[in-house]
């Protein structure tokens, strides 16, 4: 099985100012493309030749490990962005209510979070035991190797905002919730609360009938 980085679901100049066409053609273009050809080399001959992303990233280690969910976490980021106006679900928002008291909370706490995550990582938003929880991962960790639901994801390593924003990472955070694609958090949410069982293997993203959720 060869695996793919998923297309954008819009035009690489779309999400400027805040992330412009020059960062996304070096880190969709080449950081990205990168970790997803390594992939494939990597496993080529393998026993996880045949094996979905997800299921490479719950049974490797090492460098396969590294590469795997180096693109799974991208295909994750760029498909929680969006060119277009998007709000959270009725579901999501009182979830978000509950959780953090309002937006604004969750976008303080979020940004606290992901400002004081050392070094290169992810900050993502997670559905833990019912609740949202803000939780950091460091380099290509993922929540998925803990069965942890993963609903937005933040990429904090450097080559996600050098360009734009050189050292500056909570300017970075600020702006970049202005793009925050709220349909894919939403959808991601629904999934994980009423199809439990599914919602991992939904992670396995394949073919334009998956990009098409999340127009916008």
């Amino acid at each position: 099985m060869k695996h793919e980085k998923i297309k954008l679901p819009y035009d690489e100049k779309a999400l400027a100012p805040i992330i412009t066409e020059e960062t996304i053609s070096f880190h969709y273009g080449k950081h990205h493309q990168k970790y997803v050809d390594t992939l494939n080399t990597l496993i080529e001959g393998t026993e996880f030749e045949d094996k979905s992303l997800i299921d490479i990233i719950k049974t490797s280690d090492g460098p396969i490990f590294n590469n795997a969910a180096q693109v799974f976490n991208h295909n994750f980021y760029w498909l929680g962005l969006t060119s277009g106006d998007a709000s959270p679900s009725l579901e999501l928002s009182d979830l978000i209510d509950k959780s953090f008291g309002s937006l604004e909370g969750l976008k303080e706490q979020f940004i606290a979070f992901a400002t004081k995550n050392f070094g290169s990582g992810w900050t993502w938003l997670v559905l833990k035991d019912g609740k949202l929880e803000i939780i950091n991962t460091s380099n290509a960790a993922t929540p998925v190797s803990d069965g942890i639901v993963p609903l937005l994801t933040c990429d904090v390593w450097e080559h996600a905002y050098y360009i734009d924003y050189r050292n500056a990472r909570p300017e970075y955070l600020s702006k970049w919730w202005g793009i925050v694609n709220w349909n894919f958090v939403s959808i991601n949410l629904a999934e994980a609360l009423h199809n439990v069982d599914g919602y991992f293997d939904s992670l396995n993203y394949v073919g334009e009938d998956y990009l098409g959720k999340f127009d916008g």
